[in-house]
């Protein structure tokens, strides 16, 4: 495969999304290390195992804390959110599609990804997870095609910041899957989801 792939099959770009403000954690969540590192740079050495290349997304003020051997992307469009990320990634290399996943999925593990992978429809904007919880996609670990960025531009012309509703509002046109091991999906947003995790993995982070 060629850097930029084909039309049909166009490379795989990551993007580990860590420009949230971790307001309901109370601390940075892109820093807690449950794998012996802060979860950002786990993330993006995850991703690194299934991607070509792998791009940490932050606000222009983070930048200068993240180390220099990963790769950052600012997020470049008004507003806040991950879709705002996801945009500024699109913006960047229009041309590539982007496994996104959100810095605080500390379950998440190899044999998803791949699954997710596996799964993948390129003919589809993107190929996403149902959640367990609500059946509804979920956007922060999902395979976005080139093809939904004009789609993303006009939702958040809409008024439309969530990346969730965005999947929802195209659904005919999303690949869901039902992801082998829901724990994979935990997200990590608050003092009690980091209790819970912790519970899971054995650990006291």
């Amino acid at each position: 495969m060629t850097l930029n792939g084909s039309n049909d099959n166009p490379a795989l770009y990551g993007l580990v999304l860590a420009g949230g403000k971790s307001v309901r954690m109370g601390h940075d969540k892109s820093i807690m290390q449950w794998h012996g590192k802060e979860q950002r740079y786990y993330m993006v050495d995850l991703l690194a195992s299934v991607c070509e290349s792998v791009f940490i997304s932050c606000r222009a003020e983070q930048q200068n804390e993240i180390d220099s051997k990963y790769k950052t992307l600012i997020d470049n469009y008004q507003g806040a959110g991950p879709l705002i990320g996801i945009l500024s990634a699109f913006k960047a290399y229009p041309n590539v599609a982007w496994l996104v996943a959100a810095c605080d999925l500390p379950l998440l593990d190899l044999a998803a990804l791949q699954y997710l992978i596996q799964n993948r429809d390129t003919s589809a904007i993107a190929t996403t997870f149902q959640s367990p919880h609500d059946g509804l996609p979920e956007p922060l670990i999902t395979i976005w095609e080139p093809s939904s960025f004009e789609r993303l531009q006009a939702h958040i012309t809409d008024g439309y910041t969530c990346p969730r509703k965005a999947l929802i509002r195209n659904e005919a046109n999303v690949k869901m899957l039902t992801a082998p091991n829901p724990e994979a999906l935990i997200n990590a947003n608050t003092p009690e989801d980091a209790q819970r995790v912790n519970e899971i993995l054995g650990t006291n982070t």
